[in-house]
């Protein structure tokens, strides 16, 4: 069994509320292992025999919609690869320089067209780096006041991605 984390995109916004103990209940009727969420935000930790992410991913979504009503983007890595996500950042200064860092998980690595206009956003402001199926964001100042926040990177992208703090993320590594 490989213990795993699925970042959940949009679970609890729109006016949609999903209580944990309930997005518990949804994954173990996936018959995923030892399920436990983490922060009221969508990250949901298990235990799976699969290796594909792909397969989970579509699974879940396909779960959660019928259960819910409403789509929810997922995205599946192992828990023991959020260590190298972390540690690749490569934003070394944003904590000391009191900057938003966050990673933002895709399905897949980002073809040319989408990097170039992620790329294009780029200003002072912001700023992005790509890693395979991560995207690094460094916020200097508050995520909220960013241009680029909500759906002008889904627009630029054209495939969903969802983004969690990097302190989140070390959390989760850590577990």
């Amino acid at each position: 069994m490989t213990r795993y984390v699925a970042f959940l995109r949009a679970i609890n916004v729109g006016g949609h509320t999903v209580k944990m103990d309930r997005l518990r209940a949804l994954f173990e009727e996936l018959r995923f292992a030892n399920v436990e969420t983490f922060i009221a935000s969508g990250n949901v930790l298990f235990d799976s025999s699969s290796k594909s992410t792909a397969a989970m991913e579509s699974r879940i979504e396909r779960h959660l919609e019928k259960a819910l009503g409403y789509e929810v983007a997922t995205f599946v890595r192992p828990l023991a690869d959020l260590a190298g996500v972390v540690a690749s950042h490569p934003f070394e200064s944003f904590e000391r320089d009191g900057h938003a860092l966050s990673v933002g998980f895709l399905k897949e690595p980002l073809g040319a067209d989408a990097r170039q206009k992620l790329m294009a956003l780029q200003a002072g402001f912001d700023e992005f780096h790509l890693r395979d199926c991560e995207a690094y964001w460094l916020c200097r100042g508050r995520v909220s006041d960013s241009k680029v926040w909500g759906g002008t990177l889904d627009k630029a992208l054209g495939t969903p991605i969802t983004f969690r703090n990097v302190t989140t993320v070390r959390k989760l590594a850590a577990k």
